[in-house]
Protein backbone atom coordinates (compact mmCIF):
# COMPACT_ATOMS: atom_id res chain seq x y z
CA UNK A 1 0.00 0.00 0.00
CA UNK A 2 2.76 2.44 0.91
CA UNK A 3 4.48 1.68 -2.40
CA UNK A 4 1.15 2.30 -4.18
CA UNK A 5 0.75 5.72 -2.51
CA UNK A 6 4.33 6.74 -3.34
CA UNK A 7 3.85 5.62 -6.92
CA UNK A 8 0.58 7.55 -7.18
CA UNK A 9 2.22 10.75 -5.94
CA UNK A 10 5.26 10.42 -8.21
CA UNK A 11 3.06 9.90 -11.25
CA UNK A 12 0.56 12.59 -10.35
CA UNK A 13 2.57 15.33 -8.60
CA UNK A 14 1.93 17.92 -11.31
CA UNK A 15 -1.69 16.88 -11.45
CA UNK A 16 -2.04 17.31 -7.67
CA UNK A 17 -0.54 20.79 -7.92
CA UNK A 18 -3.06 21.65 -10.64
CA UNK A 19 -5.90 20.30 -8.48
CA UNK A 20 -4.74 22.43 -5.54
CA UNK A 21 -4.62 25.49 -7.81
CA UNK A 22 -8.14 24.68 -8.99
CA UNK A 23 -9.42 24.43 -5.42
CA UNK A 24 -7.94 27.85 -4.61
CA UNK A 25 -9.39 29.40 -7.76
CA UNK A 26 -12.84 27.97 -7.07
CA UNK A 27 -13.12 28.42 -3.31
CA UNK A 28 -10.40 30.71 -1.95
CA UNK A 29 -9.92 33.65 -4.29
CA UNK A 30 -7.10 32.25 -6.43
CA UNK A 31 -3.37 31.65 -5.94
CA UNK A 32 -1.98 35.17 -6.44
CA UNK A 33 0.04 36.39 -3.46
CA UNK A 34 0.23 32.98 -1.78
CA UNK A 35 3.19 30.72 -1.09
CA UNK A 36 1.77 27.75 -3.00
CA UNK A 37 4.75 25.48 -2.29
CA UNK A 38 3.50 25.24 1.28
CA UNK A 39 0.09 24.10 0.07
CA UNK A 40 1.54 21.70 -2.52
CA UNK A 41 3.12 19.88 0.40
CA UNK A 42 -0.39 19.17 1.66
CA UNK A 43 -0.74 16.72 -1.25
CA UNK A 44 1.79 14.38 0.37
CA UNK A 45 0.11 14.73 3.78
CA UNK A 46 -3.30 13.91 2.30
CA UNK A 47 -2.01 10.77 0.60
CA UNK A 48 -0.27 9.62 3.77
CA UNK A 49 -3.48 10.29 5.69
CA UNK A 50 -5.48 8.15 3.27
CA UNK A 51 -2.96 5.33 3.74
CA UNK A 52 -2.95 5.63 7.54
CA UNK A 53 -6.75 5.57 7.84
CA UNK A 54 -6.96 2.54 5.56
CA UNK A 55 -4.15 0.73 7.40
CA UNK A 56 -5.68 1.38 10.83
CA UNK A 57 -9.19 0.44 9.72
CA UNK A 58 -10.48 3.97 10.36
CA UNK A 59 -11.92 4.39 6.88
CA UNK A 60 -14.24 2.29 4.74
CA UNK A 61 -12.62 3.71 1.61
CA UNK A 62 -10.34 1.33 -0.28
CA UNK A 63 -7.76 3.26 -2.37
CA UNK A 64 -7.35 0.22 -4.63
CA UNK A 65 -10.96 0.56 -5.77
CA UNK A 66 -13.14 3.40 -7.02
CA UNK A 67 -12.29 6.96 -7.98
CA UNK A 68 -9.10 7.82 -6.09
CA UNK A 69 -8.82 11.19 -7.89
CA UNK A 70 -12.26 12.25 -6.66
CA UNK A 71 -11.50 11.13 -3.12
CA UNK A 72 -8.18 12.98 -3.12
CA UNK A 73 -9.89 16.16 -4.42
CA UNK A 74 -12.33 16.24 -1.50
CA UNK A 75 -9.61 15.34 1.01
CA UNK A 76 -7.43 18.15 -0.35
CA UNK A 77 -10.34 20.62 -0.12
CA UNK A 78 -10.79 19.89 3.58
CA UNK A 79 -7.03 19.89 4.28
CA UNK A 80 -6.61 23.30 2.63
CA UNK A 81 -9.42 24.74 4.77
CA UNK A 82 -7.71 23.39 7.90
CA UNK A 83 -4.39 24.92 6.84
CA UNK A 84 -5.97 28.29 6.13
CA UNK A 85 -7.53 28.24 9.59
CA UNK A 86 -4.08 27.81 11.11
CA UNK A 87 -2.66 30.66 9.04
CA UNK A 88 -5.50 33.05 9.67
CA UNK A 89 -4.34 36.11 11.54
CA UNK A 90 -6.71 38.39 9.70
CA UNK A 91 -7.85 41.20 11.97
CA UNK A 92 -9.12 43.48 9.23
CA UNK A 93 -11.77 46.07 9.78
CA UNK A 94 -13.79 47.33 6.86
CA UNK A 95 -15.20 50.73 6.09
CA UNK A 96 -18.53 50.40 4.30
CA UNK A 97 -19.46 53.53 2.41
CA UNK A 98 -22.99 54.79 1.86
CA UNK A 99 -23.33 55.17 -1.90
CA UNK A 100 -26.11 55.97 -4.29
CA UNK A 101 -27.40 53.64 -7.00
CA UNK A 102 -24.52 54.46 -9.35
CA UNK A 103 -21.76 53.77 -6.83
CA UNK A 104 -21.24 57.47 -6.11
CA UNK A 105 -21.11 59.07 -2.64
CA UNK A 106 -24.42 59.95 -0.98
CA UNK A 107 -26.41 62.51 -2.92
CA UNK A 108 -28.95 64.76 -1.22
CA UNK A 109 -31.83 64.91 -3.69
CA UNK A 110 -33.07 68.25 -2.38
CA UNK A 111 -29.80 70.22 -2.32
CA UNK A 112 -27.63 68.23 -4.73
CA UNK A 113 -24.92 68.07 -2.06
CA UNK A 114 -22.58 65.03 -2.18
CA UNK A 115 -21.15 63.50 1.00
CA UNK A 116 -18.60 60.78 1.72
CA UNK A 117 -19.75 58.73 4.71
CA UNK A 118 -19.12 55.40 6.45
CA UNK A 119 -21.83 52.94 7.43
CA UNK A 120 -22.16 54.00 11.05
CA UNK A 121 -23.33 57.36 9.66
CA UNK A 122 -26.59 55.54 8.96
CA UNK A 123 -27.54 57.03 12.34
CA UNK A 124 -27.97 60.42 10.69
CA UNK A 125 -30.61 59.00 8.35
CA UNK A 126 -32.72 57.35 11.05
CA UNK A 127 -35.19 59.38 13.13
CA UNK A 128 -36.90 58.85 16.50
CA UNK A 129 -40.08 56.74 16.16
CA UNK A 130 -38.69 54.96 13.07
CA UNK A 131 -38.71 51.17 13.15
CA UNK A 132 -35.74 49.25 11.78
CA UNK A 133 -36.74 45.75 10.62
CA UNK A 134 -34.00 43.09 10.69
CA UNK A 135 -33.98 39.45 9.59
CA UNK A 136 -32.72 37.21 12.40
CA UNK A 137 -32.28 34.09 10.29
CA UNK A 138 -29.08 32.10 10.79
CA UNK A 139 -27.09 30.51 7.97
CA UNK A 140 -26.44 26.80 8.17
CA UNK A 141 -23.24 25.24 6.70
CA UNK A 142 -25.33 23.92 3.81
CA UNK A 143 -22.51 22.92 1.43
CA UNK A 144 -21.41 19.29 1.74
CA UNK A 145 -18.56 17.60 -0.15
CA UNK A 146 -18.89 13.84 -0.41
CA UNK A 147 -18.25 10.78 -2.53
CA UNK A 148 -20.54 8.43 -4.40
CA UNK A 149 -20.59 5.18 -2.43
CA UNK A 150 -20.09 2.76 -5.34
CA UNK A 151 -17.53 4.67 -7.46
CA UNK A 152 -16.13 7.18 -4.94
CA UNK A 153 -16.69 9.99 -7.48
CA UNK A 154 -16.73 13.45 -5.88
CA UNK A 155 -20.20 15.01 -5.38
CA UNK A 156 -21.24 18.38 -3.95
CA UNK A 157 -24.60 18.77 -2.20
CA UNK A 158 -26.25 22.07 -1.27
CA UNK A 159 -29.13 21.94 1.21
CA UNK A 160 -32.03 24.08 0.01
CA UNK A 161 -35.13 23.24 2.02
CA UNK A 162 -35.99 20.79 4.79
CA UNK A 163 -39.05 18.80 3.71
CA UNK A 164 -39.24 16.45 6.70
CA UNK A 165 -36.99 15.61 9.66
CA UNK A 166 -34.16 13.99 7.66
CA UNK A 167 -35.37 14.66 4.11
CA UNK A 168 -34.05 17.73 2.31
CA UNK A 169 -34.52 19.28 -1.09
CA UNK A 170 -31.00 19.78 -2.44
CA UNK A 171 -28.96 20.93 -5.38
CA UNK A 172 -26.45 18.28 -6.43
CA UNK A 173 -23.37 18.75 -8.63
CA UNK A 174 -22.86 16.96 -10.95
CA UNK A 175 -26.53 16.04 -11.16
CA UNK A 176 -25.97 13.24 -13.67
CA UNK A 177 -24.20 11.23 -10.96
CA UNK A 178 -27.13 11.55 -8.53
CA UNK A 179 -29.95 9.37 -9.85
CA UNK A 180 -32.63 7.98 -7.49
CA UNK A 181 -31.06 5.28 -5.33
CA UNK A 182 -27.59 6.85 -5.38
CA UNK A 183 -25.87 6.86 -1.98
CA UNK A 184 -23.38 9.58 -1.06
CA UNK A 185 -20.90 9.32 1.82
CA UNK A 186 -19.62 12.34 3.79
CA UNK A 187 -16.86 12.44 6.38
CA UNK A 188 -15.87 8.76 6.14
CA UNK A 189 -19.42 7.67 6.89
CA UNK A 190 -20.40 10.20 9.57
CA UNK A 191 -23.23 11.22 7.25
CA UNK A 192 -24.80 9.18 4.45
CA UNK A 193 -27.32 10.47 1.91
CA UNK A 194 -29.64 8.58 -0.40
CA UNK A 195 -31.26 10.25 -3.41
CA UNK A 196 -35.01 9.59 -3.25
CA UNK A 197 -36.28 11.41 -6.33
CA UNK A 198 -35.69 14.23 -8.81
CA UNK A 199 -38.02 17.20 -8.34
CA UNK A 200 -38.59 20.68 -9.82
CA UNK A 201 -35.62 22.37 -11.54
CA UNK A 202 -33.61 19.14 -11.33
CA UNK A 203 -33.24 19.38 -7.55
CA UNK A 204 -32.91 16.15 -5.57
CA UNK A 205 -34.84 14.95 -2.55
CA UNK A 206 -32.28 13.34 -0.26
CA UNK A 207 -32.69 11.36 2.95
CA UNK A 208 -29.82 11.55 5.46
CA UNK A 209 -28.79 8.89 7.96
CA UNK A 210 -26.37 9.59 10.82
CA UNK A 211 -25.67 9.05 14.49
CA UNK A 212 -26.50 11.80 16.98
CA UNK A 213 -27.89 15.25 16.18
CA UNK A 214 -28.07 16.28 12.51
CA UNK A 215 -27.19 19.92 13.18
CA UNK A 216 -24.04 18.89 15.05
CA UNK A 217 -22.97 16.57 12.23
CA UNK A 218 -23.68 19.30 9.68
CA UNK A 219 -21.65 21.84 11.68
CA UNK A 220 -18.73 19.40 11.66
CA UNK A 221 -18.82 18.52 7.95
CA UNK A 222 -20.58 21.39 6.19
CA UNK A 223 -19.22 24.56 4.66
CA UNK A 224 -20.91 27.94 4.23
CA UNK A 225 -22.34 28.32 0.69
CA UNK A 226 -20.81 31.71 -0.10
CA UNK A 227 -22.18 33.85 -2.94
CA UNK A 228 -19.85 34.29 -5.95
CA UNK A 229 -18.92 37.87 -5.08
CA UNK A 230 -17.24 36.78 -1.82
CA UNK A 231 -13.87 35.55 -3.06
CA UNK A 232 -11.77 35.53 0.12
CA UNK A 233 -11.57 32.30 2.12
CA UNK A 234 -14.04 32.07 4.99
CA UNK A 235 -12.05 30.83 7.97
CA UNK A 236 -14.54 31.61 10.72
CA UNK A 237 -18.12 30.56 9.91
CA UNK A 238 -19.46 33.31 12.18
CA UNK A 239 -18.04 35.94 9.82
CA UNK A 240 -20.92 35.04 7.49
CA UNK A 241 -23.59 35.62 10.16
CA UNK A 242 -25.23 38.82 11.34
CA UNK A 243 -24.63 39.70 14.99
CA UNK A 244 -28.34 39.14 15.61
CA UNK A 245 -28.64 35.77 13.82
CA UNK A 246 -30.88 33.51 15.91
CA UNK A 247 -32.96 30.92 14.05
CA UNK A 248 -31.15 28.42 11.80
CA UNK A 249 -32.52 27.74 8.35
CA UNK A 250 -30.88 29.90 5.66
CA UNK A 251 -28.64 28.82 2.83
CA UNK A 252 -27.34 32.39 2.50
CA UNK A 253 -26.94 35.37 4.80
CA UNK A 254 -29.15 38.49 4.69
CA UNK A 255 -25.99 40.40 3.81
CA UNK A 256 -27.28 43.95 4.36
CA UNK A 257 -27.27 43.12 8.06
CA UNK A 258 -23.60 42.16 8.13
CA UNK A 259 -22.60 45.82 8.51
CA UNK A 260 -24.31 46.22 11.89
CA UNK A 261 -22.46 45.71 15.16
CA UNK A 262 -24.06 45.16 18.56
CA UNK A 263 -22.79 48.58 19.60
CA UNK A 264 -24.37 50.30 16.60
CA UNK A 265 -27.70 48.56 17.20
CA UNK A 266 -27.64 49.65 20.85
CA UNK A 267 -26.96 53.24 19.84
CA UNK A 268 -29.85 53.11 17.35
CA UNK A 269 -32.25 52.02 20.09
CA UNK A 270 -30.92 54.67 22.49
CA UNK A 271 -31.93 57.29 19.92
CA UNK A 272 -35.58 56.23 20.10
CA UNK A 273 -35.58 53.98 17.06
CA UNK A 274 -37.20 50.59 17.62
CA UNK A 275 -35.77 47.38 16.15
CA UNK A 276 -38.18 44.67 15.06
CA UNK A 277 -36.84 41.17 14.41
CA UNK A 278 -38.57 39.05 11.79
CA UNK A 279 -37.44 35.77 10.19
CA UNK A 280 -37.13 34.76 6.55
CA UNK A 281 -35.02 31.72 5.76
CA UNK A 282 -33.09 32.61 2.61
CA UNK A 283 -32.93 29.93 -0.07
CA UNK A 284 -30.29 29.68 -2.79
CA UNK A 285 -33.09 30.10 -5.31
CA UNK A 286 -33.04 33.78 -4.36
CA UNK A 287 -29.77 34.12 -6.25
CA UNK A 288 -31.00 32.50 -9.47
CA UNK A 289 -30.39 34.95 -12.33
CA UNK A 290 -33.27 36.27 -14.40
CA UNK A 291 -32.87 34.60 -17.80
CA UNK A 292 -36.21 35.46 -19.38
CA UNK A 293 -36.88 38.59 -21.43
CA UNK A 294 -40.24 39.12 -19.67
CA UNK A 295 -39.45 39.35 -15.93
CA UNK A 296 -43.05 38.45 -15.08
CA UNK A 297 -42.24 34.96 -16.36
CA UNK A 298 -39.37 34.46 -13.92
CA UNK A 299 -40.17 31.78 -11.33
CA UNK A 300 -39.26 32.59 -7.71
CA UNK A 301 -38.70 29.80 -5.20
CA UNK A 302 -40.75 30.04 -2.02
CA UNK A 303 -39.13 30.86 1.32
CA UNK A 304 -40.45 30.47 4.86
CA UNK A 305 -41.09 33.61 6.92
CA UNK A 306 -42.39 34.42 10.39
CA UNK A 307 -43.48 37.70 12.01
CA UNK A 308 -44.00 37.35 15.75
CA UNK A 309 -46.36 39.50 17.79
CA UNK A 310 -43.56 41.56 19.37
CA UNK A 311 -42.26 42.63 15.97
CA UNK A 312 -45.76 43.31 14.68
CA UNK A 313 -46.46 45.64 17.63
CA UNK A 314 -43.24 47.61 17.08
CA UNK A 315 -44.02 48.10 13.39
CA UNK A 316 -47.60 49.14 14.12
CA UNK A 317 -46.51 51.55 16.86
CA UNK A 318 -43.96 53.21 14.57
CA UNK A 319 -46.63 53.86 11.95
CA UNK A 320 -49.09 55.13 14.57
CA UNK A 321 -46.49 57.61 15.87
CA UNK A 322 -45.59 58.92 12.43
CA UNK A 323 -42.36 56.94 12.13
CA UNK A 324 -41.06 55.12 9.09
CA UNK A 325 -40.66 51.37 8.59
CA UNK A 326 -37.15 50.81 7.26
CA UNK A 327 -36.10 47.30 6.25
CA UNK A 328 -32.54 46.02 6.49
CA UNK A 329 -32.12 44.04 3.30
CA UNK A 330 -34.46 42.71 0.64
CA UNK A 331 -35.33 39.65 2.76
CA UNK A 332 -36.94 41.82 5.43
CA UNK A 333 -38.64 43.84 2.71
CA UNK A 334 -40.07 40.73 1.02
CA UNK A 335 -41.36 39.47 4.37
CA UNK A 336 -43.28 42.64 5.23
CA UNK A 337 -44.67 43.11 1.73
CA UNK A 338 -45.81 39.47 1.68
CA UNK A 339 -47.63 39.82 5.00
CA UNK A 340 -49.02 43.35 4.54
CA UNK A 341 -52.66 44.08 3.84
CA UNK A 342 -53.64 46.64 1.21
CA UNK A 343 -53.74 49.39 3.85
CA UNK A 344 -50.15 48.57 4.89
CA UNK A 345 -51.06 47.01 8.22
CA UNK A 346 -49.13 43.98 9.47
CA UNK A 347 -50.39 41.06 11.55
CA UNK A 348 -48.34 38.44 13.37
CA UNK A 349 -48.20 35.50 10.98
CA UNK A 350 -46.03 32.90 9.27
CA UNK A 351 -46.04 31.14 5.92
CA UNK A 352 -44.25 30.80 2.60
CA UNK A 353 -43.64 33.56 0.09
CA UNK A 354 -42.47 33.69 -3.52
CA UNK A 355 -43.06 37.42 -3.92
CA UNK A 356 -41.11 39.06 -6.75
CA UNK A 357 -40.73 42.84 -6.48
CA UNK A 358 -39.78 44.62 -9.70
CA UNK A 359 -40.29 48.13 -11.20
CA UNK A 360 -43.89 49.25 -10.98
CA UNK A 361 -44.58 47.52 -7.68
CA UNK A 362 -46.52 49.64 -5.17
CA UNK A 363 -45.09 49.19 -1.66
CA UNK A 364 -47.67 48.74 1.09
CA UNK A 365 -45.69 48.48 4.33
CA UNK A 366 -42.09 49.52 3.67
CA UNK A 367 -40.98 53.18 3.67
CA UNK A 368 -37.22 52.70 3.28
CA UNK A 369 -34.62 50.06 2.49
CA UNK A 370 -31.00 49.56 3.53
CA UNK A 371 -29.39 47.26 0.98
CA UNK A 372 -26.13 46.26 -0.67
CA UNK A 373 -25.08 46.29 -4.29
CA UNK A 374 -26.60 43.39 -6.20
CA UNK A 375 -25.33 41.32 -9.09
CA UNK A 376 -26.75 42.21 -12.53
CA UNK A 377 -29.89 40.27 -13.50
CA UNK A 378 -30.45 39.07 -9.93
CA UNK A 379 -33.82 39.21 -8.18
CA UNK A 380 -32.44 40.80 -5.02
Amino acid sequence: MEQFINSYYENNAKKLHAVINKIFSKNHGGTIGRDMEEFYGIGTDVLVGIWDKYRLGQSTYDPFKGDLDGYVYNALSMAIIDELKKQNCDKRTTKVYLLDGNGNPVLDKKTGEINHQTFRDILTYLKPNDCLVINNTKVIPARLLGNKEDTNAGIEVLLLKRREKDIWETLVKPGKKAKPGTRIVFGDGLLIAEVLEIVEDGNRLIKFTYQGVFEEVLDQLGQMPLPPYITHPLIDKNRYQTVYAKYEGSAAAPTAGLHFTKGLLKEIEERGISIASITLHVGLGTFRPVKVEDITQHHMHSEYYCIEEEAQKKITTARKNGGRVICVGTTSCRTLESAAKEDGSIQACSGWTDIFIYPGYQFKAVDGLITNFHLPESTL
